[in-house]
């Protein structure tokens, strides 16, 4: 839980939502809308009104009554609430076949998260380059994070490996992870983590397809 800066408690699923207010923004902007209701982009994603207001209310008053949102002023501000009108180093760990997807993955760039620094401790990997990045060897992790400035650490490895990486990773500072290994890691307090288990999610999408309602049919249909 992390709190505003006029001391509410934000939870993450109101951080979330403040993601895809944010690229809701863009899409509506990039069509020529440059007003909009809370109710409009209630609608883009699937909530209510109230809930868009609420939202926005933790970090502020944005809207004009009668009138709305600016698109590009509210933009700037979700982007100033998420840090990302800044740019952020980040190192991968892992360069197997998830972590050199992520080094192509072009939208980390476009939204301010620079790889500075790829890792690994596979002796077939180190020396390689993958999108004008080397591949460093794990073992100078202190010595790599120094140097790339690192603040954010994206850990792409087997999930017997995660956690004593993300460890010697919290001893070099590094206070914010995304972690694509299949386990959940520890980590101590000040020290944030987002798990992002694909097999999880796809077991969500099967548990809603094995127990979902059919529709009630009656004699006549």
């Amino acid at each position: 839980m992390v709190v505003s800066p006029n001391g509410n408690k934000i939870s993450d699923a109101t951080v979330r939502r403040l993601s895809k207010y944010y690229r809701s923004l863009k899409y509506a902007y990039d069509r020529g809308m440059r007003t909009i209701s809370s109710q409009e982009l209630a609608d883009m994603n699937t909530l209510t009104a109230a809930q868009v207001r609420k939202d926005l209310s933790f970090f502020g008053a944005f809207g004009r009554r009668g009138l709305g949102y600016y698109v590009a002023d509210l933009q700037r501000n979700i982007a100033r609430i998420l840090g990302i009108n800044k740019t952020w180093n980040v190192a991968l760990v892992g360069a197997g076949n998830i972590g050199r997807a992520l080094i192509d993955y072009d939208q980390f760039r476009q939204q301010g998260f620079l790889m500075k620094v790829v890792l690994d401790n596979d002796p077939d990997k180190i020396g390689k380059v993958y999108h004008g990045i080397e591949v460093r060897d794990f073992a100078n992790v202190e010595e790599e994070v120094k140097k790339g400035k690192i603040k954010i650490a994206i850990v792409a490895v087997p999930a017997q490996f995660a956690q004593g990486v993300v460890d010697r990773l919290v001893e070099c500072k590094v206070r914010a992870f995304l972690n694509f290994a299949p386990i959940t890691v520890q980590v101590p307090d000040g020290v944030f983590v987002r798990n992002e288990n694909m097999a999880i999610e796809l077991e969500a999408l099967s548990f809603a397809l094995t127990n979902r309602r059919e529709p009630r049919r009656t004699l006549g249909e």
